[in-house]
């Protein structure tokens, strides 16, 4: 290489570093901005997992409180005091306000709480199915075979949170009206399904023998 090429280089690589010194002066703030913005986002995001872990060990605090006072009524008048801040929390704080106010004797309080968050369109499908399952068991006396079938019905749906329970109510308002071989077929596909419980595997179990059908057995005995 000449002395003339190699001084070319030189200027070349001088006017590069010179170009490269101009749109860093004229444009570094937008990666310093970058940075601020990744850092910041960043620190935002723990401080709100730490906020959030705060209000729900608070919570936790405070429901552990109010369940360890003697007097289902008692209890239920420190659940109603105590506040959530998010809507799965106030959740959660109905359905033990409803346990406690059940176990109380005020079963119609009980089942307004309860239904108060199975009609809340803005929680998880899983709440509003607990709440629901658990208010048509409160009112077992209250509400006619029919209606209990209707919305039992709804809870046992495929795919349903709470559909082999459900399933397992529905069986029993069979056997309830004397119907024994729609309620051992019932109880028979709740065995046989690949996600039923152990606990409730054997109570379905159970009730097929004592209806005197078999678990595993073609015919059903009629009722």
């Amino acid at each position: 290489m000449s002395d003339t090429d190699s001084f070319i280089d030189e200027v070349t690589e001088e006017v590069r570093r010179d170009r490269l010194y101009v749109m860093l002066k004229r444009y570094g703030w937008i990666g310093g901005l970058a940075v601020a913005l990744i850092v910041g986002g960043a620190a935002f995001r723990e401080y709100t997992k730490a906020k959030d872990l705060a209000a729900a060990e608070k919570l936790g605090d405070e429901i552990t409180a109010a369940l360890e006072i003697d007097g289902s009524e008692a209890q239920a008048t420190a659940l109603a005091a105590v506040s959530a801040e998010s809507a799965g929390g106030a959740a959660v704080l109905n359905m033990l306000e409803a346990g406690a106010l059940a176990e109380a004797g005020k079963t119609a309080e009980a089942v307004a709480r309860l239904e108060a968050v199975a009609v809340d369109g803005d929680l998880p499908l899983i709440y509003r199915s607990i709440a629901s399952f658990k208010a048509l068991a409160l009112q077992a006396d209250s509400l006619s075979a029919a209606d209990r079938r209707v919305q039992y019905e709804a809870l046992a749906q495929p795919g349903a949170p709470l559909a082999l329970l459900a399933a397992e109510q529905l069986a029993l308002l069979d056997v309830e009206e004397g119907n024994t071989e729609a309620a051992v077929n019932r109880l028979r596909d709740i065995v046989a399904d690949a996600t039923v419980s152990a606990d409730l595997k054997e109570r379905a179990s159970q009730v097929i023998v004592a209806l005197g059908g078999s678990v595993n057995g073609d015919a059903a005995p009629e009722g």
